[in-house]
């Protein structure tokens, strides 16, 4: 089969070895039979017509073993086009000699032609014909040149029956062959087809393990090997606040089924997203974006909020599912997420990697994740800065996390700021005497608190303003 297969694999095609040598040790009996039944050795040679004729058998046996031993002696190998072409050329040259050397026949040489062109096309096409018709006809120009026989237009009958035997013969032959070999690589190309079909089995199975885009990173033909690099990532860390407690209560079984919904709920979302699942830690995931495939860091940093904002949403539904199946306790997920520069490559050794991320900036989104409340999605101030434009976060202070010394700043993300509309971050009121426009969103975040100092200070004016024209007994709004 891979000899059969690899014959039309390359620009530099075998041939497979029991076509090649059986093909060509027969043109090079039936020519040499055609040739020999040309000369009239009795008429040529009176007195030593029988030496002539056991010269002229034992070259052509000593040309058939050279040829054998030289390029068909390997039964368990393949014969390359060029080894093949080669001694073709040669069979045409020394035909053309001694075509012109013995009485020439045009019979003869039309069957001889004949053959030599059936096998220059079976295994070169039109460009091997052509070389092989201009060598040919090259090497009987010359000898004709230099021998100028005579042409005899009538063969003789031994010339007839050699004819006759031999060109048809070779010719049944030859197509045989090639009927042989078209039947193997129909039946080659049907195994092939079904070893394709199960790779691609394979793979489905193999992408069980792998995200989509790390398996097409792979699949595309990447070295793999302990290598790593440094790139900007968005980090996300989730875990269900309380299913430990939960654990303890239902049955391995109904845990296990409850457990693998979940899992698969939330990777489809991340794959939804383009996320590169890292890894399942029992109730807890790892999804990274930004490698192997990234759309930059601002729209990767985008990407992963909005995956949590929608696993939020996805674990509503979820709790109403499992609650109608009588669990009770409500489940929610706590989130951290972070962005920054990690180092991303395979780690372990040579015969077992695992493709993941290290750096700060992983310790700083775990951290993130477990300093989270139930239902909460917290991200740093570098993740902020990324997607404050689209998703609309509620600034948390600082937190002091574990394993760093400086209190970092947090924001709790709450949505896209297309799912709550305009009108929950701008304010525009105007009467007599009074008029405001406060955009929440374009005020830099340092200002704020001078932007609350001022409408504190209009606040107090307006109070101690009602308060001198109002009734004592006339509660004042707030």
């Amino acid at each position: 089969m891979k000899q059969l297969i690899s014959a039309w694999a390359d620009d530099n095609p075998v041939i497979p070895e029991p076509i090649g040598q059986g093909v060509d040790s027969l043109f090079r009996v039936s020519a040499t039979a055609i040739v020999i039944a040309t000369v009239s050795f009795q008429n040529q040679f009176p007195s030593y017509w029988q030496l002539a004729l056991s010269a002229s058998l034992l070259f052509a046996a000593i040309y058939f073993v050279i040829a054998y031993l030289a390029g068909y002696s390997r039964p368990s190998e393949t014969i390359k086009t060029s080894e093949q072409h080669i001694f073709a050329s040669v069979d045409v040259v020394i035909l053309g000699i001694v075509l012109m050397l013995v009485p020439f026949s045009v019979t003869a040489f039309i069957a001889v032609l004949l053959l030599t062109g059936l096998r220059a096309v079976a295994f070169g096409g039109l460009a091997r014909l052509f070389v092989h018709g201009a060598l040919l006809g090259a090497t009987i120009l010359c000898t004709y040149t230099l021998r100028q026989p005579q042409i005899t237009i009538q063969p003789t009958e031994t010339v007839s029956f050699a004819v006759l035997l031999c060109t048809p013969l070779f010719i049944c032959y030859l197509g045989l062959k090639l009927f042989n070999r078209q039947r193997q690589l129909s039946a080659d190309l049907q195994q092939a087809t079904i070893d394709k079909l199960q790779l691609k089995l394979n793979n489905y199975k193999l992408a069980k393990y792998l995200s989509p885009s790390l398996r097409k990173a792979i699949l595309s033909g990447k070295r793999v090997s302990l290598e790593t690099q440094r790139k900007k990532l968005t980090v996300f860390f989730s875990d269900i606040k309380g299913f430990s407690e939960l654990s303890e209560q239902l049955e391995t079984e109904s845990l296990t089924e409850m457990l693998n919904l979940y899992l698969t709920e939330m990777s489809d979302i991340a794959l939804k997203f383009g996320g590169t699942i890292d890894k399942f830690i029992g109730d807890a995931i790892m999804v990274f974006f930004g490698d192997p495939v990234s759309q930059g860091a601002k729209e990767d940093c985008i990407a992963c909020v909005s995956m949590a904002i929608a696993m939020q949403k996805r674990m509503k539904d979820l709790n109403l599912r499992w609650q109608a199946q009588g669990i009770k306790t409500t489940l929610e997920i706590r989130m951290g997420i972070n962005t920054g520069f990690c180092t991303v490559g395979n780690f372990g050794t040579e015969s077992r990697l695992d493709y993941t991320l290290l750096g700060t900036e992983v310790n700083k989104a775990s951290r993130l994740e477990s300093s989270a409340e139930s239902g909460e999605i917290l991200v740093s101030a570098t993740t902020h800065e990324l997607i404050k434009d689209v998703i609309y976060c509620e600034p948390k202070g600082f937190m002091r996390l574990k394993g760093f010394k400086q209190p970092i700043e947090t924001f709790k993300a709450v949505d896209l700021r297309a799912n709550l509309g305009r009108e929950a971050f701008c304010v525009d009121k105007a009467t007599d005497g009074f008029t405001i426009y406060m955009d929440v969103d374009t005020i830099p975040h340092m200002q704020k608190q001078q932007v609350m100092a001022s409408l504190e200070e209009a606040y107090e004016q307006l109070r101690r303003d009602i308060e001198r024209n109002t009734r004592p007994d006339i509660k004042i709004i707030k």
